[in-house]
């Protein structure tokens, strides 16, 4: 009998542990398309280390601009030639990797005036990028997996309204809109926190850098204040944000062996812990960070 009891208790034991590594597993994000010199799309995909990667960045959209695509080095959406991405990008979502687009950013043109003007931009968001009817979208004949909200400047105004009407788009179009957001580790964030509280958001990827008060050289007390207060808002899996290398940022770098040993510790058991975002590839590239976190995220 003892001996028909021991291999169900491994069995037991086993089961257990798949089941808690299951509930929080955590994944990383990257974001791509900003800096000259970095892997392209197809090899980012390939390394196997991300799940989001988020093209950065529409910086132009909004109170009656034509917007407009920026990659940077990458390519030249002005004579078409980011067309040619729409084979990388078919590449990875055929890799199970989710490939979002970024509008905002640090630097740009761009807001809403009012809910209609929202409704303007959700419309060319989805038809130029997110599968509706548009054959000559910036990035060629793909659909993106979603859009993510990297709002740093003018109004708060309206991005509420952007959020519903994507959602509802994607509704009607018979697709999923995955939405994501990357505020600062302040809370609430000063732009985007009326949009993620509308509950329609699958992802935040809390930006813990840049700023002082709340990234984990402020001490474990403030670091943990900040991430208890962004996992009560209303959203499927809250990241933590980081550069990945010290270059990446003015302040919040944290040594991978630091992160592992420290950081992810404090937080991987939450059940909204979703995983690491990183800014950004070409830094990632240099330093091998995800590299070197990727098996205690996971």
């Amino acid at each position: 009998m003892a001996s028909r009891a021991l291999p169900l208790l491994q069995l037991t034991a086993t089961l257990l542990v798949a089941l808690l590594a299951t509930c929080h597993a955590g994944s990383i994000a990257v974001y791509w398309g900003q800096n000259d010199g970095e892997a392209s799309l197809a090899e980012t995909c390939a390394s196997g280390n991300y799940e989001f990667v988020i093209l950065a960045f529409l910086p132009k959209f909004g109170k009656g601009q034509t917007p407009r695509l920026d990659l940077a080095s990458h390519c030249d959406p002005s004579s078409g030639g980011c067309r040619g991405q729409s084979k990388d990008i078919k590449m990875c979502q055929s890799r199970g990797v989710k490939v979002l687009l970024s509008i905002g950013g640090g630097d740009g043109s761009y807001g809403l005036s009012s809910p209609g003007d929202a409704r303007q931009v959700a419309l060319y968001l989805w038809n130029n990028y997110l599968g509706g009817v548009s054959s000559s979208g910036p990035l060629g004949n793909v659909m993106l997996d979603g859009i993510d909200f990297d709002i740093e400047q003018g109004s708060a105004n309206f991005w509420n309204d952007l959020a519903t009407d994507l959602k509802n788009l994607g509704k009607n179009g018979g697709k999923t809109v995955l939405l994501s957001a990357a505020p600062q580790c302040p809370f609430p964030d000063e732009w985007d926190g009326g949009a993620i509280s509308t509950g329609l958001f699958d992802h935040v990827w809390v930006q813990f850098y840049n700023n002082e008060e709340c990234q984990f050289s402020a001490g474990r007390g403030a670091f943990m204040d900040a991430w208890k207060k962004w996992e009560s808002v209303p959203v499927g899996k809250i990241f933590l944000g980081l550069p990945a290398s010290k270059d990446a940022a003015g302040t919040g770098f944290v040594p991978a062996s630091e992160l592992t040993s420290r950081v992810l510790p404090l937080i991987n058991g939450s059940s909204k812990y979703g995983g690491v975002m990183l800014w950004s590839k070409f830094y990632d590239d240099q330093t091998g960070y995800s590299s070197a976190i990727k098996s205690d995220v996971r």
